[in-house]
């Protein structure tokens, strides 16, 4: 790793009073509801290791409803994004009636889905429902896709839900790609091909060792690997035809302004939030690891938020392992939560993966 400019530097140290200042105000910004743990898919590195019938049952939209109209009382709702995920969000037979629901509460939605179920039918039932954001995972073309979600189809399933969403003007859409090794090589194909559909905006993220990808090695890039990637998606800012963004996952070093909107942060607890299928009060809904901080059964949603999640806005305690000597600290404040196992350790650092 090569370092940082001066200029980047008196960035980060900007950015980094903005985010103090965050921690101390912790404005509720995204609130996501996982509303099921059904899936109809079979992905190599879901973090959630979702199955077709879970045994943990939809929640039902009443209870999330009073979550929403507590939020209301506190809060302006239209300075909240509610993002509905899963498993698999359209797998409900409600969804948009849910969507509906939600908007009237004036809050704006989305989804984040693989694309399966959604035909033209459904499509229009959600935009007459009030979707304002939508994400659609494509982990490459077929061959690529479909052995990372194991589902013959998907890939025509997928591309059928992007060309929809391109089309739309009113919804705020991106596809979202799982990099990996077996994918990495053909991105700058896959960015033709994204480009051809009209795609404007593209987010890249790669694994990391938690749920059914904790012992999956194919689906880690190594240093050149990622190094790669990382140019790879600067220079494609800098062309300026689509608009990729590597995932919020941990600091960058040397790529920090380059591969991103924005310069590092984790937002868990911070802004986002979320309401998990049997009620946990969480933040990021890729957490795995228990850093819950209440159920909305027993707790109020409002004052967990107002007055829990103190791992999440403090995070001088992952001051410690690889971290503990770390030059990179005062920015990075120890990578996203998601990468803390149950015992506050690190399991992946990006800077590590940098300097190989």
């Amino acid at each position: 790793m090569t370092g940082i400019s001066v200029r980047q530097r008196l960035a980060l140290e900007m950015h980094r009073r903005l985010i103090k200042d965050e921690q101390e105000r912790h404005p509720l910004r995204h609130l996501f509801w996982e509303c099921t743990l059904r899936c109809n898919m079979n992905c190599q590195h879901c973090g959630s290791d979702c199955h077709v019938s879970s045994a943990c049952l939809d929640m039902p939209f009443e209870d999330f409803r009073k979550v929403l109209e507590r939020v209301r009382t506190k809060y302006d709702s239209h300075k909240i994004m509610v993002i509905m995920t899963g498993g698999e969000p359209l797998v409900r037979p409600d969804l948009e009636k849910c969507g509906k629901a939600i908007y009237d509460m004036e809050f704006a939605w989305g989804i984040v889905t693989n694309g399966w179920l959604l035909d033209r039918r459904r499509f229009d039932a959600l935009l007459a429902s009030g979707i304002h954001s939508a994400t659609v995972s494509l982990d490459g073309f077929r061959d690529d896709h479909e052995w990372m979600r194991g589902v013959p189809g998907a890939f025509k399933r997928a591309e059928a839900a992007v060309r929809m969403f391109v089309s739309e003007p009113s919804v705020k859409f991106d596809v979202v790609t799982c990099v990996n090794s077996r994918n990495c090589s053909s991105l700058p194909e896959f960015k033709e091909y994204l480009i051809s559909l009209g795609l404007k905006r593209w987010r890249l993220f790669t694994v990391f060792p938690a749920g059914r990808a904790a012992g999956n090695a194919a689906l880690q890039l190594d240093g050149k690997q990622f190094r790669w990637l990382m140019d790879f998606i600067s220079a494609t800012r800098e062309e300026g035809r689509i608009l990729p963004s590597y995932g919020c996952e941990g600091f960058l070093g040397e790529y920090e302004g380059k591969v991103r909107d924005y310069l590092y942060t984790c937002q868990a607890g911070i802004s986002v939030a979320s309401v998990l299928a049997d009620g946990s009060i969480s933040a990021c809904p890729s957490i795995r690891s228990n850093y819950v901080q209440g159920n909305i059964y027993g707790d109020d949603f409002v004052d967990v938020w107002e007055n829990g999640f103190g791992l999440y806005r403090d995070r001088s305690w992952m001051k410690k392992g690889k971290c503990a000597d770390c030059r990179w600290f005062r920015y990075c404040e120890g990578n996203g939560m998601h990468l803390r196992d149950g015992n506050g350790d690190l399991m992946l650092c990006h800077l590590d993966r940098l300097r190989k």
